[in-house]
């Protein structure tokens, strides 16, 4: 018989031993272990930053923006050796030739829109100058540097996205014949110029938009309270990326032409409030019988 004030003592139980296990075995419990782990670490995290809204999240780039994270110049490089002599060059292949680089009018243009960035104050606080690879247009980023202070080392080039609109079968043809390809931009923004064998794109202005919109995409994940200068070896880029921000039909894109050398600053002001689409507030609670 138990003592009276030990009669309701729980002893405690031996530890277990735990088993030798193989080293593969040892191996596969662990990963097992592991894995059940994270799945409940997963399940049981909230899912309010799931349900959070797609407007809201950086990197998902849509036009019109709800916001801008950045301020955004548009320059257009000033004018090429190939707009010089007339002629229309938008074979990628040949875009840092050096045809392709600024002519002596296209170096005058290029001061006078780094002056013009210097008088808005663009990099007063320091900035991000992203120009395409193409000659003209990295000659430009160097004298917008160079007259703003602003290091090399703050010099982006693109090595895609801001490429001149492929223009397909009226490359080396007249610049003047550029209105044939307007005047179908103003019907469709899906209509391509005539495609062509040596290389050089035919691009819509639905081609051109998704190149810009992946371009604003990188901005705005990359930085955040910057100020970036976009330099474009052609109009097309900016004027169908600024469609895009106001949200303009990217038919008429034409209308919002950049001359060479021309400056824009991107105004938050010119965007339209932002309205979040049907889907993203109707609620079906009983998929796919929605009512």
């Amino acid at each position: 018989m138990l003592a009276p004030n030990k009669a309701h003592q729980i002893l405690p139980l031996p530890p277990q031993k735990q088993p030798c296990l193989p080293p593969n075995l040892l191996r596969r419990h662990l990963v097992t272990s592991t894995t059940a782990l994270t799945i409940s670490f997963n399940f049981n995290v909230s899912f309010t930053s799931i349900s959070e809204s797609v407007a809201t999240a950086r990197g998902l780039f849509q036009m019109p923006p709800p916001r801008l994270s950045n301020r955004y110049f548009m320059v257009r490089a000033g004018e090429s050796e190939f707009e010089s002599m007339g002629v229309i060059n938008t074979n990628p292949v040949a875009k840092t030739s050096v045809d392709n680089g600024l002519s002596q009018r296209g170096k005058k243009q290029s001061i006078r829109a780094a002056f013009d960035l210097k008088e808005m104050g663009a990099c007063d606080k320091s900035c991000w100058i992203w120009p395409a690879i193409t000659q003209r247009a990295y000659q430009t980023a160097e004298i917008i540097a160079a007259v703003n202070a602003v290091p090399r080392s703050y010099i982006v080039p693109e090595y895609s996205f801001l490429d001149a609109r492929g223009l397909g079968a009226y490359e080396g043809k007249n610049l003047e014949s550029v209105s044939e390809i307007y005047a179908s931009d103003a019907i469709s923004r899906n209509t391509k110029p005539p495609p062509i064998d040596d290389g050089t794109p035919n691009e819509s202005v639905a081609d051109v938009f998704v190149r810009v919109t992946q371009l604003m995409s990188i901005l705005e994940t990359q930085y955040s309270g910057d100020t970036v200068v976009i330099v474009s070896p052609d109009s097309d880029n900016l004027t169908i990326l600024q469609a895009g921000l106001i949200g303009l039909d990217l038919r008429r894109h034409r209308e919002l032409s950049f001359a060479p050398g021309e400056v824009r600053f991107v105004d938050t002001n010119d965007i339209p409030i932002y309205k979040q689409p049907p889907s993203a507030v109707y609620k079906c609670f009983n998929p796919p019988i929605c009512n």
